[in-house]
């Protein structure tokens, strides 16, 4: 059976940075990906989103996305450039292949999938975390009789339009999707903690600049503390809601009923619909078999390689695997390091087999 120097399983946006520096690598590789087209999970958000980053700061390594530093790309301008960036550089892409599970082989790793078995020496994955969506355990949820979705599962107001529904959640997307579903619907915002705001002026550029200064103070090994902005980027949909008086947390829920919320003030809201912008776990169940996801869902690294197991490392879940390494510009870096550590590692390897 082929045996593959790397298998990178995942092929959005993290895991065609991974192939850009891969294929300049000269090492076999192959990335497979569950999706049926390009553009990974991008494609699943809602229609109306924006980036909140311009698109010069919203592109992978060797292209820039169309729009210069001042324009915002849409959902759809998202996935065209990741379908084009994958076709400029000719990434081996297998779709789409469901990853079942990842073991360890006499040759590095077997991978058990919908396409079959493959083999390989080392593993990048590169899931990120959409697949998993969190909605948290409040009392009286089962009894809900309304409609019940994820962030994840939303596309338009038109699901929603006409009836009373409560956002639940005090990041982007929860902020994203009350500015426009209030303008179809009733709406009610319930927030775990009070929503923090980022000045009018502060967007994806600024955060990403940040943790650049983070990472670069702690190679050096110096201290630096990240500016406390907030959270929420005031894109212009938010800010339209900021304007109708849209922008008010009604606290937080205590628990559900068959037709109401009940706040933690005591406040009964009747509702006929729960869109939950409560985020995501880490898309790390294939790895289960190798016994090293530790509890909260993460797996053990220095920088994107994995601790206790050889031959395994993860990108683009977050800054535990790499500073800002879960968006668009900031996953080059992780990239770039972690081709460049697999590369060493391979060789390493080839040396230590008997001639």
């Amino acid at each position: 059976m082929e045996v593959y120097d790397v298998i990178v399983i995942g092929g959005g946006q993290s895991g065609l940075a991974v192939g850009y520096y891969l294929r300049r690598s000269g090492v076999k590789f192959i990335i497979l990906d569950k999706e049926v087209g390009s553009g990974g999970s991008w494609q699943h958000h809602w229609n109306s989103l924006r980036l909140f980053s311009p698109a010069q700061w919203s592109s992978l390594p060797g292209i820039l996305m169309k729009g210069g530093s001042d324009y915002y790309p849409t959902r759809d301008e998202a996935v065209s450039y990741l379908g084009e960036y994958e076709s400029k550089y000719n990434l081996p892409i297998k779709r789409p292949v469901e990853i079942v599970s990842v073991s360890k082989s006499n040759e590095g790793f077997r991978l058990d999938t919908s396409a079959g078995i493959f083999l390989t020496k080392t593993v990048v994955s590169a899931t990120g975390s959409f697949y998993t969506p969190f909605i948290p355990a409040i009392p009286g949820l089962e009894k809900f009789k309304g409609l019940n979705i994820h962030s994840s599962a939303y596309s338009s107001p038109e699901q929603v339009a006409g009836k009373r529904v409560a956002i639940v959640g005090e990041g982007n997307s929860g902020a994203q999707i009350l500015a426009e579903v209030s303008k179809a619907a009733q709406t009610i915002w319930v927030t775990q903690k009070e929503p923090r705001f980022l000045p009018d002026h502060i967007d994806g550029r600024y955060l990403f600049d940040a943790a650049t200064q983070m990472y670069e103070a702690q190679k050096s090994g110096k201290e630096f503390k990240p500016p406390s902005l907030g959270d929420i980027v005031m894109v212009d949909s938010v800010k339209d809601a900021r304007t109708r008086n849209v922008l008010q947390s009604a606290g937080s829920i205590e628990y559900i009923t068959e037709n109401s919320i009940v706040l933690s003030s005591g406040y009964v809201e009747l509702i006929d619909a729960i869109i939950f912008c409560t985020g995501f776990k880490y898309s790390l169940d294939h790895l289960l078999p190798l016994g090293v996801v530790i509890e909260g869902g993460k797996i053990e690294t220095t920088g994107t390689r994995a601790k206790q197991i050889d031959g395994l490392w993860l990108v683009g879940y977050g800054n535990w695997t790499g500073f800002a390494s879960a968006t668009l510009i900031g996953v080059s870096r992780s990239a770039k390091t972690t081709v460049d550590e697999i590369g060493k590692y391979i060789s390493s390897v080839k040396e230590s087999q008997p001639s």
